[in-house]
């Protein structure tokens, strides 16, 4: 549309590239890219569960969910959009979670949003996270750099925190042993 003038060189010729070249110029145009044999897939929309739906089990997808009805278990995509309307129950796993709606469980994603109208009742483990005013949350929040990795159990095992700990729970004998030290001394 915007590139048939550059092509065109002459009055005449341009009638006869304007019906040769608008599907070669279409097929390559979405894209983004100048290489004509270069197609990217187009983007699939979000898989949508309805508000008249209701699911008692896991529900496991590569691609992007969007959730408007109930689910009794656990979730996994890519992108997960909880709806205003929704109402999940089990442990949520995404790159990405938006919750609009309401989540009884744990949630672990590397961006995780809670909108306004969110109500979130269960611990959240992420990278990323956000809380519009008007949220609700009850529960805990954890940071990891990668919470949905199968180490992050391990993490908490490092045992870096409680090493100082320790050492100040050691510093009371020495000063005993310093107090007597000082006692046989005198």
């Amino acid at each position: 549309m915007f590139s048939k003038p550059k092509i065109s060189t002459t009055a005449s010729g341009s009638d006869a590239t304007k019906g040769a070249t608008p599907p070669a110029k279409s097929a390559t145009s979405g894209t983004g890219s100048d290489a004509p044999g270069f197609q990217t897939k187009p983007k699939p929309s979000p898989s949508l569960l309805s508000n008249d739906l209701t699911i008692k089990g896991n529900v496991i997808s590569s691609g992007d969910i969007q959730i408007e009805g109930i689910i009794e278990g656990d979730v996994r995509a890519h992108l997960l959009t909880v709806g205003e309307s929704a109402t999940i129950k089990g442990e949520i796993a995404a790159d990405d979670v938006v919750v609009n709606g309401r989540v009884i469980g744990r949630l672990c994603g590397l961006k995780v949003r809670l909108t306004a109208t969110a109500r979130v009742e269960g611990d959240i483990v992420h990278k990323t996270l956000a809380i519009e005013s008007g949220a609700h949350f009850e529960g805990t929040v954890q940071r990891q750099e990668d919470p949905l990795g199968d180490s992050s159990s391990s993490r908490p095992a490092t045992a870096a925190p409680a090493r100082p700990r320790t050492d100040t729970r050691e510093a009371p004998p020495l000063t005993s042993d310093a107090a007597a030290g000082g006692a046989s001394a005198g």
